[in-house]
């Protein structure tokens, strides 16, 4: 698998390289944004891994650009910007998973290996469908009564997650798991906020609730029909 890290610090850059190439990772560092999107025209990668302040051309900026250049590059932010604010301002750029500075090499790891999975995964093309609710993985298009919603990337897996899981309550801590890769911080309500943002796509419009929160449980996708 071939990773591009953009990472402005040098000895950062390297340690995680190395931590990297052990792995069996095939590992190709920039130390700015502008270089960093040069390399991404220029080269095929499975990967992006990005701090947020770099020269040139900023984590997040890159991240959108990168959206709109290449939409199935999985991105995986890493920045010691660590607050609800940051968390969403990332997975709203465009990025698939957020780690904060200082991490464990191992955690890293585990969070490439998990984005890799679904990557692979998405590329099935299989059709999800609960209700009038369709989402399809390889077009990344989803309907509701056959009117087109435009989700942002992380609405989108958030929703992929509960239609996986539909009519089964889900905690905050198992979304937290898989669908941000991290662990549940009861101190911040960055869920919450994305469970917002997708019932003002997925159900304002409509008469018929898919998404339900259960107080002190979780949230579930199930029919008020």
């Amino acid at each position: 698998m071939n990773i591009l890290l953009v990472e402005d610090d040098l000895r950062v850059s390297e340690l995680i390289k190395r931590g990297l190439d052990e792995q069996g990772f095939n590992t190709t560092q920039a130390y700015d944004g502008l270089t960093g999107k040069k390399l991404i025209l220029t080269q095929e990668f499975n990967l992006l891994i990005t701090d947020i302040i770099l020269p040139e051309i900023n984590g997040l900026d890159l991240c959108k650009e990168v959206r709109n250049l290449k939409p199935d590059l999985p991105i995986l932010m890493l920045t010691a910007l660590g607050t609800t604010d940051d968390k969403i301002e990332g997975f709203d750029a465009g990025a698939d998973d957020y780690l904060v500075k200082p991490f464990e090499m191992r955690e890293l790891v585990a969070r490439i290996k998990a984005i890799l999975k679904r990557s692979l995964k998405n590329k099935s093309g299989i059709i999800l469908r609960f209700s009038d609710l369709e989402m399809n993985l390889k077009t990344k298009i989803v309907k509701r009564n056959n009117k087109e919603l435009n989700l942002t990337l992380k609405e989108f897996k958030l929703l992929e997650f509960l239609l996986q899981n539909q009519e089964r309550v889900i905690s905050r801590k198992e979304i937290a798991e898989k669908v941000w890769n991290t662990h549940f911080d009861t101190g911040t309500n960055f869920i919450d906020v994305y469970i917002n943002y997708l019932r003002k796509k997925v159900d304002k419009e409509f008469d018929n609730k898919l998404i339900h929160t259960k107080s002190g449980m979780g949230f579930i996708l199930k029919s008020e029909e």
